[in-house]
């Protein structure tokens, strides 16, 4: 899954996008390079971020999904959002998936989903983004992750909604410490609340390669980041976010030559 941001305030400034005919272009070079999935996000989730508007989220988001879809029509569309308002525009735009980084806060959330029958990702955060970061605290963090995203799941399958096209993400970085995120990444599928359930990690760039590695800047970080990814299917990983699809398709096709052999 390629990340294509339209915020001015994304963590890593490299994967933003400032017009259309950028986003469009970025989108159609993760296509090319090997993405299954395109990831559409209009307001920055990074420790310490505002919030935006919705009015203003859509205003951005809309017309890059729609000129995505014309542009490449059989890339899967991910729209990632926490409202359900600006899900349901997404969709009608030609998105095929939620990512909802608030595991469902908005209350309509469930309902469009149920209704659309389209796959989502709920994530765990603990805080909001705001202040996510400000003091993270947890007795058996893969314990609780696990207990806050089966309360979601099942609001979804209580709803009618299939397991098979429910994404978990323990959300690394997102309320956690680096012990937090390492515990969650080691801990693999024991955080999905259901075994018909998907699993997605996004540890792109992330902060834990700073207190992790030392590499405060981002652009330091693939290292990083692509030794987390070859643990992945080890873990039984089925999506993993980044935003350097050309090197991790790389990584995987190296990967899958030698295990052929």
């Amino acid at each position: 899954m390629g990340v294509v941001n339209l915020t001015p305030d994304s963590f890593h400034a490299a994967s933003r996008v400032d017009s259309l005919e950028s986003a469009v272009g970025r989108a159609r070079q993760m296509a090319d390079d090997g993405a299954d999935w395109i990831d559409i996000g209009a307001e920055s989730t990074r420790p310490g971020a505002s919030a935006v508007d919705p009015e203003e989220e859509e205003r951005r988001a809309i017309p890059v999904v729609e000129a995505v879809r014309r542009a490449l029509p059989d890339v899967c569309i991910s729209i990632d959002t926490r409202r359900a308002s600006v899900a349901r525009a997404a969709l009608d735009a030609g998105a095929d998936m939620v990512n909802d980084v608030s595991a469902l806060s908005d209350p309509a959330m469930v309902g469009l989903i149920a209704q659309r029958g389209c796959p989502v990702c709920i994530m765990h955060m603990q805080g909001l983004p705001e202040d996510m970061q400000d003091d993270p605290s947890y007795g058996d963090v893969v314990a609780e992750v696990r207990g806050d995203l089966e309360k979601a799941a099942m609001s979804l399958f209580e709803a009618g909604v299939d397991p098979g096209v429910v994404i978990a993400d323990p959300g690394i970085g997102f309320g956690k410490r680096l012990e937090h995120n390492l515990a969650l990444l080691s801990a693999g599928r024991a955080i999905v609340p259901d075994e018909r359930m998907r699993l997605l990690w996004g540890v792109s760039r992330k902060s834990m390669f700073h207190r992790l590695l030392g590499r405060e800047d981002t652009a330091d970080r693939l290292a990083g980041s692509l030794g987390i990814a070859a643990k992945a299917a080890e873990f039984d990983v089925d999506i993993i976010r980044v935003h350097d699809v050309a090197e991790h398709s790389d990584l995987f096709s190296a990967m899958s030559a030698l295990e052929a052999d």
